[in-house]
């Protein structure tokens, strides 16, 4: 389809179709508890009830926008400062020469590196639930994927595809399966078994069609080497330092509760030292961060703007709805089928709330009472939740990462949905298996 939106578009066009759906479901609410101490606030099981609000306006429609990217003013800020420090490193030469050595060391190994690099993208969805830092390492991304003849869609399914893979099946997801359990109130990371299992098999089926994909879709290598130099102390100092901030940032995130500011302070102290390592002096470290915040601007800004969408949905009072007309019907069926179409409904439900860490704390607090009363075990219900939920992110135009990735690697949105819907209901299909299973076994 020739002249198909791009994601700006798409995403304005959900903000309307959002506002219009206010209209139309009716509006209702679950009651919401507060805990004073902790400051959390959880959803109340069984007390959804109809209620007439006031609609909202098409001016309060508009005021989404600026107040949706102001909501996520954590997460702009780390895109434009993750932007802004690859763009220093990039401009220090340390990267071209890094690349410009792994290709030598991968050449004619190609299958090889797509899965070491899949690997590597895997296990930060697996321990970090890794995302929109994909958006800033797309352009380098994408250079090392046209030096092995990969096209875009090979790039960033190994990169972002597989970030999405691993948080989807991981054990220990501080932002999904860590956040759904506690709400179920169950032991963090407990039936870590069964799931590295499934996050194995899961893995191997993602690689295979990978690998399929990219032997019938191969492009013609491109020399994308800037400089042939041998790699300095210099750019070998900041090639160790970029892999140790993000050892750093992943010890942070797992045992120092780090958030999206605490990770936006430790790259852009990497981009400083990388500047002045890399001899640019203070203004040149200064104009490549600049650069680097122009390039990643727009991204930044779907981000922001793929908020609104469910900003319009909680104001316009039918989110509850949504979520009360998806479950309410599970308590009428088998504990094996409640669980599937848990998962199904936890994917539908994705699209309108994109952050799957603000999904878990709606619905497990609804699915947890729903799960007891029918023998489904709550182990159960957060696989479901997991399974559903986070595959969703491959997917859904409302999520903002995947749109500034698209974007910033030229793939129109109708193009990457028809390129990745096939594993994606493979994916779901594995997950539907895995709760058959576990209920058949009593997972607990």
């Amino acid at each position: 389809m020739k002249n198909f939106p791009n994601a700006f578009v798409i995403i304005i066009g959900g903000i309307l179709l959002a506002w219009t759906l206010t209209y139309i479901i009716p509006q209702g609410s679950y009651q919401r508890i507060t805990d004073e101490a902790s400051g959390i606030t959880t959803v109340v099981g069984n007390s959804y009830q109809e209620i007439q609000g006031q609609h909202l306006s098409a001016f309060d429609m508009m005021l989404t926008i600026p107040r949706g990217i102001a909501e996520t003013a954590d997460v702009v800020i780390l895109i434009l400062l993750l932007g802004g420090c690859f763009y220093v490193i990039e401009r220090t030469g340390a990267l071209s020469k890094g690349l410009h050595k792994l290709v030598r060391l991968l050449k004619g190994k190609e299958m090889l590196s797509l899965v070491i690099v899949s690997l590597l993208f895997t296990a930060a969805g697996v321990t970090i639930g890794m995302q929109e830092e994909v958006i800033a390492m797309t352009p380098v991304l994408l250079i090392f994927g046209k030096s092995m003849g990969f096209n875009s869609f090979t790039t960033v399914s190994m990169s972002y595809g597989s970030t999405v893979i691993g948080s989807t099946f991981s054990p220990s997801n501080p932002f999904g399966v860590i956040v759904a359990q506690k709400e179920a109130g169950i032991p963090l990371l407990s039936g870590s078994g069964f799931r590295m299992i499934v996050l194995c098999i899961a893995f191997l089926i993602w690689m295979t069609y990978l690998i399929y994909y990219t032997k019938n879709h191969k492009i013609e290598k491109e020399d994308t080497s800037l400089s042939d130099e041998k790699m300095g102390l210099s750019s070998k100092i900041i090639l160790w330092l970029l892999c140790l901030v993000f050892g750093i940032v992943t010890y942070g995130l797992l045992q120092w509760d780090w958030g999206y500011m605490e990770i936006s302070a430790a790259f852009f102290a990497l981009g400083v030292a990388s500047g002045l390592l890399g001899k640019l002096g203070a203004n040149g470290t200064g104009e490549a961060f600049v650069s680097g915040f122009k390039e990643m601007i727009f991204a930044a800004m779907i981000i922001g703007l793929a908020n609104s969408i469910s900003m319009v949905l909680k104001e316009g009072m039918i989110i509850d709805t949504i979520v009360y007309g998806l479950f309410g019907p599970l308590k009428y069926v088998s504990a094996s089928a409640s669980g599937v179409l848990m998962m199904v409904s936890q994917a539908i439900l994705h699209l309108p709330i994109p952050s799957y860490t603000s999904q878990a704390i709606l619905t497990m607090p609804i699915l947890v009472p729903l799960s007891d009363l029918i023998g489904l075990s709550r182990q159960t219900c957060v696989l479901a939740y997991q399974y559903g939920a986070i595959i969703g992110d491959m997917f859904v135009p409302t999520n903002g990462a995947l749109m500034a990735i698209l974007a910033i690697s030229g793939i129109p949105y109708n193009k990457w949905f028809r390129f990745v819907w096939k594993p994606t209901v493979i994916m779901l299909l594995l997950g539907a298996i895995s709760i058959v299973t576990a209920v058949a076994m009593a997972y607990t």
